[in-house]
């Protein structure tokens, strides 16, 4: 068997943080990775120190929870807390990222989204990320296929 392909290792690892999620609603993982280096993760959670929502319950705002602090915003945040450029940096997204944090990925200097499960692709999304030039691509993810690596090492 070969080995992992780049793309299928680094998604398992956004699908991996994504269990850590604290979000009722969906759980989001994110994988910032630089020359095939991991620089960075984060899941969606609420900010550090507060309630999460499997402890007290979704914060809705029109339909939005606003306790929780999205996992590409978590894992930028991680690089600046650390001082780590993302310029030229590829994420690996679970999910396709909300309008919000696209325009943050954008702002990072981000080159590349790769995403497991299309939802509620913003078009206005879709449009930032092609002015700017962004590649995006849909990747999805098997997690019988990556479970296969693991017979490999039993």
């Amino acid at each position: 068997m070969e080995r992992i392909k780049w793309q299928d290792y680094f998604m398992a690892q956004s699908q991996l943080l994504a269990l850590r999620s604290t979000c009722n609603r969906l759980s989001v993982g994110a994988t910032i990775v630089k020359d095939n280096r991991i620089i960075a993760g984060g899941y969606n959670g609420s900010v550090a120190g507060e309630a999460h929502c499997t402890d007290v319950g979704c914060y809705l705002e029109e339909g939005h929870c606003i306790r929780t602090v999205h996992a590409e915003m978590n894992a930028l945040l991680q690089c600046a807390k650390l001082g780590v450029s993302t310029t030229g940096a590829e994420i690996y997204v679970t999910h396709f990222p909300c309008i919000h944090c696209t325009k943050s990925l954008i702002q990072a200097g981000i080159s590349k989204v790769s995403y497991a499960i299309d939802y509620k692709n913003h078009s206005y999304a879709v449009e930032l990320l092609q002015k700017a030039g962004i590649q995006v691509e849909k990747i999805p993810f098997d997690a019988s296929k990556v479970a296969e690596y693991f017979k490999m090492i039993e």
